[in-house]
């Protein structure tokens, strides 16, 4: 999300993190930094496979996400606690019934398209595009929306994620998103709300 940090400018020019700084170097955008980290330290094949075929599988979903999961899981968040939050009035409840709608869209493709019948998005072990994807789906959850209680194939998934990544290192990574709700108890520095509230509305659009 935007930041307006005189921190974030310099090493994000969009001023957004997450963002990396490697000694000079710099980078914006959360999957270009996860390949880079791979790359730089060697991670496990199986995070991003040096098989052609099966990186490609990883770039594909990866893609994709983008504009489908990440385009929805996210907005229940600002809908339900961010929005209201920060201009102090909830938004109608159309709001989330629509996004809930393009979200529900995207897990059926998700999960004919990508998941199939396989234990992981690329096969029968974890990638990046199976922690790309787990952690935009937590979101909803976070704020209510359970969008793994009627969806046995994605639930099984996200067991199998967990398991592969640790469950204690699991609810550590999501422990914000999880206990987002509780935002709405905090005091917002009025400036501040005044500066983000119209950024926040237009993600929306």
């Amino acid at each position: 999300g935007p930041s307006n940090s005189e921190g974030a400018g310099k090493v994000s020019l969009l001023k957004k993190v997450p963002a990396l700084k490697d000694g000079d170097f710099t980078l914006a955008e959360c999957t270009a930094i996860l390949l880079y980290l791979t790359r730089k330290y060697k991670t496990p094949d199986h995070w991003y496979p040096s098989d052609i075929q099966k990186r490609a599988q990883v770039d594909e979903y990866l893609s994709w996400h983008h504009a489908n999961i990440r385009a929805n899981a996210p907005k229940t968040m600002w809908i339900k606690v961010l929005i209201p939050l920060f201009t102090g009035q909830p938004l109608p409840s159309e709001k989330l019934q629509e996004v809930m709608e393009g979200l529900s869209t995207s897990l059926k493709q998700f999960e004919e398209r990508f998941l199939q019948d396989k234990a992981f998005i690329i096969g029968s072990e974890i990638s990046l595009a199976d922690l790309v994807a787990i952690v935009e789906l937590m979101q909803p959850v976070g704020v209510g929306c359970d969008i793994f209680e009627d969806r046995p194939r994605l639930r099984e998934w996200r067991r199998r994620v967990e398991d592969a990544v640790g469950k204690e290192l699991f609810f550590q990574a999501h422990e914000m998103i999880l206990n987002i709700k509780e935002l709405s108890n905090i005091q917002i520095d009025p400036q501040l709300k005044e500066q983000l509230a119209p950024v926040l509305m237009k993600m929306l659009k």
